[in-house]
């Protein structure tokens, strides 16, 4: 929530609170995948970019594919123009979100990746990495693995590592905080890091994206 709707939901509870009702019954009969999906073209018509990337997020948790979402601002191309559809996709590639990868939206399945050598995580700390260009978040417990993509749930800020203290994640924008043992948000925000599907072979620990 920006911190404009943040004040008003504060100042104008009641007003508000009807507001959002309508938008929550306007939407009742849409599946949640369509619902994102008319967001996000909403978003891109007004050109505000920090809801775009908010609701690019937003989409792709319901399970909306990269593919399908370029594919919605196409088909709103009659009220978008070529302009504002343009200037959706420069902000979304510089999400550099993976789902958005010419390998996806050509449809190639998820590929397992050898990210590091297992020796090198400590038992019961977390480890901040790149790998061809991913940046990653890895916590070791015992021989469990948790990995999580460095971007933030929210509007998809690249973490740095020096966010990190101890077990816990703060994102320097907007000061979400995350349990890193368990990917969940605890401040502020309500959506978990991406946890990415991870196993060890061989002593390597073998990331899928």
């Amino acid at each position: 929530m920006s911190d404009a709707l943040d004040y008003l939901v504060q100042a104008r509870p009641e007003a508000m609170g009807h507001y959002f009702s309508f938008l929550k019954d306007a939407g009742k009969l849409l599946d949640p995948k369509t619902r994102a999906l008319i967001s996000v073209i909403t978003k891109v018509d007004a050109q505000t970019e920090r809801g775009l990337r908010q609701y690019v997020k937003r989409a792709l948790r319901e399970g909306c594919s990269g593919a399908e979402i370029i594919d919605a601002l196409l088909m709103a191309f009659p009220t978008l123009g070529l302009s504002k559809i343009v200037w959706a996709t420069d902000v979304i590639l510089a999400m550099q979100l993976p789902e958005f990868a010419p390998e996806a939206l050509r449809g190639e399945p998820p590929q397992w990746r050898d990210v590091m050598a297992t020796k090198d995580l400590i038992d019961g700390q977390v480890l901040r990495t790149e790998h061809q260009g991913r940046g990653l978040f890895i916590y070791r417990e015992g021989r469990r693995y948790q990995v999580y993509d460095s971007r933030c749930p929210h509007q998809s800020t690249n973490i740095p590592e020096l966010a990190l203290q101890g077990l816990q994640l703060t994102c320097p924008k907007h000061e979400w905080q995350f349990d890193v043992a368990s990917g969940d948000c605890i401040k502020k925000g309500d959506t978990p890091l991406t946890r990415l599907e991870s196993k060890v072979l061989k002593g390597r620990l073998m990331v899928r994206w």
